[in-house]
């Protein structure tokens, strides 16, 4: 991944009056300031933070929060005691408006907001100690490092009848595998090859989001599209497998955050 200071983005040019000079060498070793949004004039960099792959929980006006996860940055600054916080945030503010970014979440003069434009959010928020925190998270096509092994598969068929194929992907009211499945369907094949007895339902769940009809086909879609995948691809004989929809009956975990209902659209496997 490219370093995200070498972006070329949406930069926010304050109207603001320099309050003495930068106090650059000051700031702590490594951190920079965003592309997206330049620092208030006077302040100092105490702490950042950049990940590639993490998820934070933004807060919204119209629901409670939202988790994004995806690239992620968090830089914390030291504003001058000769500004007062009321006009640090007005002008934080003011410069993501005036960027484009449409604002998700705003508290007022005196507290927290957070701005979205496209992929890219930001939640500053400010406190009267004279402290700054951006949190930026720009969403991407995160990678599924964990998958189904053929080995825990088997076992999990063999103790439970059933097994969860983790890394089978799907997007919200979608039934196409997505291509980063790819792994987890390896480990399916290599089950069924091992064994030739093997018979398998292929049971697809949903999350909550939709009508209850609705889901029941997606489901169903979903179960029948993870079959054609090891038919075509993979060689595996279609008379030892069949799909069924279970809706979101049996969920895995809460359906409230985008994070649980990615777990539960997922494809489990039943021994016939």
């Amino acid at each position: 991944m490219q370093s995200w200071h070498r972006k070329p983005s949406y930069l926010i040019l304050l109207a603001l009056p320099v309050i003495g000079p930068f106090c650059w060498s000051q700031d702590a070793a490594g951190c920079k300031d965003s592309p997206l949004i330049q620092r208030f004039p006077g302040s100092v960099i105490t702490f950042c933070k950049d990940q590639a792959d993490d998820k934070f929980v933004f807060t919204l006006d119209k629901s409670p929060s939202k988790a994004v996860a995806g690239e992620h940055h968090r830089i914390e600054y030291t504003f001058p005691n000769t500004a007062s916080k009321a006009q640090v945030v007005r002008n934080l503010n003011t410069g993501l408006r005036r960027a484009g970014y449409k604002m998700v979440y705003d508290s007022g003069d005196y507290d927290d907001f957070t701005g979205r434009m496209g992929k890219t959010w930001i939640q500053i928020e400010s406190s009267s100690s004279g402290k700054i925190r951006e949190t930026i998270v720009v969403e991407t096509a995160l990678s599924q490092d964990v998958v189904a092994n053929a080995a825990d598969l088997s076992g999990g068929l063999t103790t439970a009848g059933h097994t969860v194929v983790n890394g089978i992907l799907f997007d919200t009211g979608k039934s196409e595998v997505k291509p980063e499945s790819a792994a987890a369907l390896d480990e399916v094949s290599k089950l069924l090859k091992a064994d030739a007895k093997l018979k398998l339902y292929v049971v697809g769940h949903t999350d909550n989001v939709g009508a209850l009809a609705g889901k029941l086909e997606l489901s169903k879609q979903r179960a029948a599209a993870v079959i054609q995948m090891l038919v075509t691809r993979y060689g595996v004989s279609a008379e030892r497998l069949s799909p069924f929809g279970n809706v979101p009956y049996a969920p895995m975990t809460s359906n409230e955050s985008e994070d649980g209902r990615t777990q539960n659209r997922r494809v489990e496997l039943v021994q016939q």
